[in-house]
């Protein structure tokens, strides 16, 4: 056989790129657009014709909020639908909603809340290319007509009384003139003594609630598996009593029955007690809201 050009494989196969300007909201942009020997590619993201692109940024902000990087974004956009993307552009975007993010954290707010939820969140931070784990303080609030409203987002270096007490007066700058009871997530806040006297310090008339769901969650760290069912059950009577006597009762009889083996839990439950049991000022319809509900679930 002589020597020659390989022949040519029969059916449709790629044929290069075919280079397309479409119009964002944030300028414009040149993909590279595959195409066939038939003509029969359908491009997805970008149609046919189509000279504007709507969403794109939403994209954008999407891959951006999720903690990527400028420079990953770009890969990922040149790898998954062929568009060479500048880092200024990607800037202008992200940054659009920064105006946005500050209307929302300068919102007025309603002058009474009767619940209020004090937590944190762990969140993956990227600082100079490396991932740092940070938490972001937040507040959930239980408004009149039961509805919840995220107040506001916080990230602090240092979380110290003086912290809780410029985001306190920050709510009571937004309208915020009373808050009935906080309920505070003992696992982020166990470290910071000074916490509930901060609320205390701008909104007197409140009382501090801590979170149960935490504090039952940290009894049960200190035994086994085979007895935590058993000691859950037990904790139960405590802070599903009738009465504040009741509860005290409870306690009692649980530190009999356990402190031979587990002494610390009924002792963390003795030393936040008057914080523990709030709720027993209010209503039942109020205390399952205050006592238990974890503001997350």
């Amino acid at each position: 056989m002589l020597a020659g050009k390989p022949a040519r494989k029969k059916g449709n196969a790629r044929n290069g790129t075919t280079k397309k300007t479409v119009r964002t909201d944030f300028g414009h942009i040149e993909l590279d657009v595959p195409r066939d020997r038939e003509g029969s590619f359908d491009p997805q993201f970008v149609k046919k014709h189509e000279r504007t692109l709507n969403g794109f940024d939403d994209k954008v902000i999407s891959l951006y909020s999720r903690g990527m990087s400028t420079r990953d974004i770009q890969a990922h956009l040149k790898e998954i639908y062929g568009v060479d993307v500048s880092s200024t552009f990607i800037s202008t975007v992200t940054d659009s909603v920064l105006d946005e993010v500050k209307q929302w954290q300068q919102r007025p707010l309603e002058s009474v809340y009767p619940v209020v939820y004090l937590d944190g969140l762990v969140v993956k931070n990227r600082e100079e290319g490396i991932a740092h784990n940070k938490c972001v303080y937040l507040a959930l609030g239980i408004n009149t007509e039961g509805r919840k409203e995220l107040l506001g987002l916080w990230i602090a270096k240092n979380e110290g009384a003086k912290f809780w007490v410029s985001v306190m007066n920050e709510l009571k700058n937004r309208g915020v003139n009373d808050i009935f009871i906080a309920c505070l997530a003992k696992q982020c806040f166990s470290g910071l003594k000074g916490f509930p006297e901060a609320i205390e310090t701008v909104f007197p008339k409140t009382k501090v609630q801590l979170c149960i769901v935490h504090q039952v969650r940290n009894s049960l760290k200190y035994v086994s598996y085979k007895q935590r069912k058993e000691i859950a059950t037990d904790l139960k009577t405590i802070y599903g009593a009738d009465t504040l006597a009741e509860a005290e009762d409870n306690l009692l009889a649980f530190a009999e029955k356990w402190d031979g083996e587990h002494p610390q839990i009924s002792k963390s439950w003795q030393e936040n007690w008057g914080r523990l049991t709030t709720f027993f000022d209010y209503p039942k319809d109020m205390r399952t809201c205050s006592r238990l509900k974890n503001m997350l679930g």
